[in-house]
């Protein structure tokens, strides 16, 4: 497998975007969102993983981050990506959900491919990963990443989205806690 986009250095920050297979919109509900910061926050705590910014996306996640510990990013966002799965499923078949069995349907088909038996594929094979080198380009992605749910319509200022870092760094109460870079400036004059 190639290493272009993985993120395989100690230490060093990423700009890390997963996606659900088919760019499904799982993320579209509470329990489903609230199972992904909360799989973030276990790995900051117990395989330490910083984070920077993130945002969680209907059908991705974007972070800016970099491993602090023994294990590499691309370790954790395996761990991350293999629990969450499993988790995201129990939730679709758990929680009130009108697309349950088209979503069921959806991430068991995406297995067909797969030489080894799975059940349930949710999250695409890998993940993009590039590797952050200067000031300019962190405030690139942090822009990038803040900006992702005006540019949706989802909201009209970045940091009314809940389930992103636009809050911290507007120092307003979060879903998750990060580590603020660069505070003081306005994210949408960088």
């Amino acid at each position: 497998m190639s290493t272009k986009y993985n993120a395989t250095e100690i230490s060093q920050a990423y700009f890390i975007t997963i996606t659900t297979v088919g760019w499904v919109d799982v993320f579209t509900r509470l329990p489903q969102k609230h199972l992904i910061i909360d799989a973030l926050k276990y790995c900051q705590k117990n395989k330490g993983l910083v984070v920077f910014a993130y945002c969680l996306m209907h059908s991705h996640l974007h972070l800016f981050c970099r491993a602090d510990g023994d294990l590499t990013l691309s370790e954790i966002m395996r761990d991350f990506k293999k629990y969450t799965s499993k988790k995201i499923i129990q939730t679709i078949q758990d929680e009130p959900e009108s697309r349950r069995e088209w979503l069921l349907e959806y991430f068991s088909k995406a297995c067909e491919h797969l030489s080894r038996p799975q059940q349930y594929k949710v999250w695409q094979d890998g993940y993009h990963a590039e590797e952050i080198f200067s000031n300019h380009w962190i405030k690139e992605k942090i822009k990038y990443i803040h900006e992702n749910p005006v540019k949706e319509k989802i909201v009209t200022e970045a940091e009314n989205y809940y389930f992103s870092s636009a809050r911290n760094y507007a120092d307003l109460d979060s879903a998750l806690d990060v580590e603020v870079v660069f505070m003081g400036w306005d994210n949408h004059k960088i």
